[in-house]
């Protein structure tokens, strides 16, 4: 019987859904559930297209983001509420990790965001298994505000181009790409997008206000789905380069495509020069010539690669910047386009303002009169295949990985543990550690990116009743519904409502107001919150130096603080309690003085601790004892120790004796251990203050009864 239960105990501790899965016998748990988990779906299912989006991925990457993920997660974490699956925060950080690796959108990109799921999800399951949990507290809560409140305003920004229906090259930096996106938006903002993003963004407003229990994005979503259907919204075509009549463009699209064949071209050269420089390495060493021959070809290539993008990225700008006017020839003929300023009087042309938007890998151009919409989504669910490992990307991903993993757990915890308050029920941090990574893990086998716990979406949960993890199974597999049968209804999809989503969902992040907070609660603590917001605002697109910056900053302000501790010379107040002599100008005894430490004792702050004792010692010229108060020391380490014995040695050399008082247990197990007690005698150290103080007084004698306000004798003849 014992060996049953202890087998029972183990499997619901590996498979947490086993706890909650007999509970859905009951038809109300059972019909709650089915109905929370629709209502998820339907904030999902456009919330993820928006958030791919977002993450530099076709807008049907976040639908296969939220197919296995939010299942895998319910099934193996351990909160019932918990919605797993594609968030903001995750999906920014995705695209500025992958964003100089490879273009947003291109097949060597989502290669590269499916194998980063892949790696966050394993380094999670490590942590999970090692009960490693704890690590996430490295990220101090100061960081995260800063932090979250920067990238809130980078993600709500990044849609700008969206909404005015614009299109930019990126800058170096992330201001440089919004000020581009500011400047365009004064001259070419597309109207017609424009006024769906604000139409998106008065439904949404409009029904929150009204009655916020209906679905306002999937409502925002529907409207102006049917009304792009209807005015033809979407206005694409693929031409080849002769139907543009301007015999200039014609020819810098021809250089543009020249150069990207020999842009293949060197990638070719530098694969060989790269092997080349393997085998010297290997066969020769890297003290012959033939070493350095062969590595300065590498680099040479690498840097005429580097060139020849640059000029490409140049000409593309250039050419992107081109507006042009369609003209109908009729007949068999195709249209031909003039640039815009160039078209011949009296001829009319279609009425739309046409631009470059892609490159096509047959040399044609991709051309767009109208605005963006989704377009054409795979249906069908996405398949079960290994991601393809790139060791040398592996590693440039590694930071990011591990920074995503921690930011997004925390993410997940910080949700589950707010509403395990509400629900009182039991939330196992390393267990959900385990049932995030597996969601990452199970999700890229099935070609999902980087995923974690969402705010909204969870609250839209527990809001509609979630009783068990059995919702997101339902949400799951809503989602797959949609993925077989319904994805030709999301084709017209403007890209404009999905960004109007993506900013409505992240103006909630933004809490300025916090920061004022934190700094009056600990103005170290708001000087960290505000650096990490400047330098991730800063340094964005590479937001994980914004967050691994501001951690470093916590923790060095955090070592600055403790390695200068509160350390008082304690004095006798009027009740008899032993307080800070200077902060109440207390009278002291010039035979004895008595020192407390407020803070653990190890090697950042031995030093300063023995500086003050020898200091205050000195003032004293008939001082024959120092009582240390060690209540306020949590924890020694070797240096602490080893100092206190240098410092017991110094006095007694100038015949001080030093007492000990009022030690933790567990810092006097440490200096047991490590023999200190024995070396300097039990009988010097006291369980209380008083106790330590009678024993002083009977060694000084009744000469010094009158003389020193510590003395417990003369204390209880004055009260």
């Amino acid at each position: 019987m014992a060996d049953r239960n202890l087998t029972i105990l183990w499997a619901r501790r590996l498979f947490p859904a086993l706890n909650w899965f007999g509970e859905l016998k009951d038809q109300r748990v059972l019909r709650t559930d089915i109905l929370a988990g629709l209502t998820v779906a339907l904030v999902l299912i456009p919330q993820s297209m928006a958030y791919a989006q977002l993450a530099g991925l076709p807008a049907y990457y976040g639908l296969y983001a939220s197919f296995m993920p939010p299942m895998i997660a319910a099934l193996f974490g351990s909160s019932r509420q918990l919605q797993t699956g594609p968030v903001a925060i995750v999906s920014i950080m995705t695209a500025a990790a992958l964003e100089p690796l490879a273009t947003a959108g291109s097949a060597s990109f989502v290669a590269y965001a499916i194998m980063l799921a892949l790696m966050v999800g394993l380094f999670e399951l490590a942590l999970g298994v090692l009960r490693l949990g704890a690590l996430v507290n490295f990220l101090a809560h100061p960081v995260i505000i800063g932090f979250t409140n920067a990238a809130a305003i980078i993600i709500a920004t990044s849609q700008l181009s969206k909404i005015f229906g614009v299109f930019v090259e990126k800058g170096d930096y992330y201001f440089e790409t919004i000020w581009n996106v500011v400047s365009a938006a004064f001259t070419d903002t597309h109207w017609p997008t424009l006024a769906i993003a604000v139409l998106a963004f008065v439904i949404m407003i409009g029904i929150r206000r009204l009655n916020p229990r209906l679905p306002n994005v999937l409502i925002a979503v529907a409207v102006t789905t049917l009304i792009a259907n209807y005015i033809e919204f979407e206005r694409v075509e693929t031409i080849p380069p002769e139907q543009i009549v301007n015999t200039t463009v014609r020819t810098l699209v021809a250089e543009q495509l020249t150069a990207r064949e020999q842009l293949a071209t060197i990638d070719q050269a530098i694969a060989s020069a790269n092997n080349r420089f393997i085998d010297v390495a290997k066969t020769l060493g890297k003290d012959d010539p033939k070493y350095l021959d062969a590595r300065h070809q590498l680099d040479s290539l690498r840097l005429h690669k580097e060139r020849r993008q640059k000029t490409i990225k140049l000409d593309q700008a250039e050419i992107k910047d081109l507006r042009f006017r369609r003209v109908t020839q009729g007949g068999d003929f195709p249209p031909r386009f003039y640039l815009s300023g160039e078209l011949p009087a009296g001829v009319p042309d279609d009425g739309h303002v046409w631009r470059v938007i892609k490159f096509t890998d047959d040399g044609a151009l991709e051309v767009s009169g109208g605005g963006a919409v989704v377009g054409r989504i795979p249906r069908g669910l996405p398949a079960l295949q290994a991601p393809t490992i790139d060791l040398g990307v592996l590693a440039q991903l590694l930071p990011a990985a591990i920074t995503i993993a921690l930011l997004g757990f925390m993410e997940a915890i910080s949700i589950a543990k707010a509403m395990a308050t509400r629900t009182k029920q039991r939330v196992d941090a390393n267990q959900e550690l385990i049932g995030q990574g597996l969601g990452n893990i199970v999700g890229g086998l099935f070609q999902s990116y980087p995923v974690s716990g969402s705010f909204s979406r969870s609250a839209v949960n527990i809001g509609a009743g979630a009783l068990t993890g059995f919702s997101s199974v339902v949400t799951s597999l809503i989602v797959v519904i949609v993925l077989l049968w319904l994805t030709p209804l999301l084709y017209h999809l403007p890209q404009a409502t999905l960004a109007a989503v993506i900013m409505m969902a992240v103006f909630g992040l933004i809490n300025l107001k916090i920061f004022k907070h934190i700094w009056k609660t600990q103005r170290s603590d708001g000087i960290v919150a505000v650096l990490t917001f400047i330098l991730t605002l800063t340094l964005a697109p590479h937001l994980d130096y914004g967050i691994l910056m501001g951690a470093a900053l916590a923790l060095g302000l955090y070592l600055l603080r403790t390695m200068h501790p509160r350390v008082v010379v304690l004095g006798r107040f009027w009740d008899g309690t032993l307080r800070d002599a200077e902060l109440y100008t207390l009278e002291t005894c010039p035979n004895i003085t008595m020192i407390r430490f407020d803070g653990s004792l190890y090697f950042a702050n031995t030093s300063y601790f023995e500086d003050k004792i020898l200091e205050r010692s000195s003032q004293k010229p008939d001082l024959k004892y120092v009582i240390v108060d060690g209540e306020g020391i949590n924890a020694i380490d070797a240096s602490g120790e080893e100092m206190l014995a240098s410092m017991v040695e110094r006095l007694q050399g100038i015949g001080v004796q030093v007492i000990f008082t009022q030690f933790k247990r567990q810092a006097y197990d440490v200096l047991k251990r490590s023999g200190f007690i024995d070396k300097v005698g039990e009988e010097n150290f006291f369980r209380h203050v008083d106790h330590a103080l009678r024993h002083v007084w009977q060694e000084l004698g009744d000469d010094h009864v009158d003389g020193c306000a510590l003395n417990p004798l003369r204390q209880a003849a004055e009260a």
